[in-house]
């Protein structure tokens, strides 16, 4: 029985959990980790756990997701799990996309 609560207790409640591939420390994956911070500070305020991967340092962990570009942004938590690879400038179509709207407007 407690292992159950444990469970319960480990799990995220109204969390956004978020994941993002990036390939080595180039201009293109600081960008991107400065970008989903942005967002995740401006529109989820505080309810979101982001988790940056590293696929030259974590090539199990790219494997299993099946990352075949960078970066990659995935909404692991709420479900449905949701995919947004490639440019991550675009916020109106990477919120749409990851299925992230919040209840105020998106601002770009």
């Amino acid at each position: 029985m407690q292992a159950f609560e444990k469970s319960l207790a480990a799990r995220p409640t109204g969390k956004y959990v978020l994941r993002l591939f990036v390939a080595g420390a180039t201009a293109r994956s600081r960008q991107a980790v400065l970008r989903v911070r942005q967002l995740c500070a401006a529109e989820l305020k505080g309810s979101c756990k982001l988790e940056v991967i590293d696929i030259y340092q974590q090539p199990n962990l790219a494997r299993d997701n099946q990352i075949v570009a960078t970066p990659t942004l995935i909404k692991e938590f709420p479900r449905p799990v949701r995919r947004f690879i490639g440019n991550l400038a675009n916020t109106t179509g990477l919120f749409a996309e990851l299925d992230l709207m919040t209840k105020g407007k998106i601002t770009v």
